[in-house]
C-alpha cells in the first residue's frame, strides 16, 4: 500500500559512503565546538540545574537530543552543499561574545543563554556559509526551547493564563451543574476553596506541547502551512486542556478532597498532558482526513454536459 503524497513523514536520509565522510570538516568543527564549550560551561551546567530543578523546564533535556539528532539526518544535505566559509560567521560568533559579557555583567540570565545559541549559529555560517545556515535553521529554532523565557514575560504570562484557567473552568463547573463563585484567582466550592496557583496556570503544558508539536509535526509532516497549523494549534489546546484539569479538580474535590490534593492532583496534570498531546495527533489526523478528500476530488474527472 502506497502513502498519500498529501502528508509524507520526514524521509530518513541515505547512509553516507566513507569518501564523502571524509569531506566533513571535522577540524574547524572539533576546534569551535571546544571553544564554546570552554566559554560557555559555566553557563550551560547552570542550564542543566535549571532543566533538573525548574518543573516548567523538564523538557530542556530533550531539545539539544533531538537538535542533534535532527542535523545527523540533514547530515547529506550538508555534504552535497559546496561548503564556502564566511567572515559573516566570526561577526556572529564575536556578536555572542559581547553579549554573553555584558549578560554576565548585567546578572541578565536570558541574554546571556541566548548568546550561546547565537554563536553556535556564528559558527555554522562561519564554516559552511549561509548554505548551512538554512538547512540548520530548524534545529537551531529548537534550541531556544531550551531556555527560561525571561522573567518578566514567564509573570505576565502566567499571570495572565492563571486569569483564564480560573474564568473557563468556572464555566465548565457551572455547566456540570456545581455551584461555583469565583473571586480572582479562588474558585469557592461547596466543599472547599480552590486556589489556582501559577502551578496551576497552564504555562508548563504550553511550553512543553509547543516544543513536542514542532518535534511531532517535523517528523510526521513535511507541509509548511501543516506544521504551522500545528504549533500554533497548541495554544488553544494546552489552554483548554489546562481548564479542564482545573475543572476536574473541583469535580473531584466534591467527591473526596484528597483528590483535590498530593499526588491525585499530579496525576490528573499528567492524564490531561497525555490528552492535550492526543487532541494535537487528532487535529493532524482530521488535517490529512480533509486534505486526502479535496484531493481525491479534485483528481475526480468531470461528467461531461449531454
Amino acid at each position: 500500500m502506497t502513502s498519500s503524497p498529501l502528508a509524507t513523514p520526514a524521509e530518513t536520509p541515505p547512509r553516507l559512503p566513507a569518501a564523502q565522510l571524509s569531506q566533513v570538516p571535522w577540524q574547524p568543527i572539533v576546534w569551535f565546538g571546544a571553544l564554546l564549550i570552554a566559554c560557555y560551561a559555566p553557563m550551560l551546567w547552570q542550564l542543566v540545574k535549571v532543566w533538573a530543578t525548574d518543573d516548567n523546564m523538564g523538557h530542556g533535556f530533550f531539545v539539544p537530543a533531538v537538535a542533534g539528532y535532527v542535523v545527523w539526518q540533514r547530515r547529506a544535505q550538508l555534504l552535497a552543499e559546496p561548503r564556502k566559509s564566511s567572515v559573516w560567521g566570526l561577526l556572529i560568533i564575536a556578536w555572542g561574545a559581547v553579549q554573553s559579557v555584558l549578560a554576565t555583567l548585567g546578572a541578565e540570565l536570558f541574554t546571556q543563554r541566548l548568546a550561546f545559541v547565537i554563536s553556535l549559529t556564528g559558527v555554522i555560517v562561519y564554516i559552511g556559509g549561509r548554505r548551512w545556515f538554512r538547512i540548520l535553521a530548524f534545529p537551531l529554532a529548537l534550541l531556544l526551547f531550551m531556555i527560561p523565557i525571561p522573567a518578566i514575560i514567564y509573570a505576565q504570562l502566567t499571570l495572565r493564563l492563571q486569569e483564564l484557567a480560573t474564568l473557563l473552568a468556572e464555566w465548565i463547573l457551572s455547566a456540570v451543574g456545581i455551584p461555583v463563585i469565583r473571586t480572582g484567582n479562588l474558585l469557592e466550592l461547596p466543599s472547599q476553596v480552590l486556589n489556582i496557583a501559577e502551578a496551576c496556570s497552564g504555562i508548563r503544558s504550553l511550553l512543553s506541547l509547543s516544543f513536542l508539536s514542532l518535534v511531532y509535526a517535523y517528523f510526521r509532516d513535511n507541509r509548511t502551512w501543516v506544521r504551522w497549523t500545528l504549533f500554533l494549534a497548541t495554544v488553544p489546546i494546552a489552554i483548554g486542556a489546562n481548564a479542564i484539569r482545573v475543572a476536574l479538580t473541583g469535580v473531584l474535590s466534591e467527591v473526596n478532597t484528597k483528590l483535590a490534593q498530593g499526588a491525585y492532583h499530579e496525576a490528573e496534570g499528567y492524564i490531561v498532558f497525555i490528552i492535550a498531546l492526543a487532541a494535537l495527533i487528532s487535529l493532524h489526523g482530521l488535517i490529512n482526513l480533509a486534505t486526502r478528500k479535496r484531493g481525491a476530488a479534485s483528481l475526480k474527472p468531470s461528467t461531461p454536459a449531454v
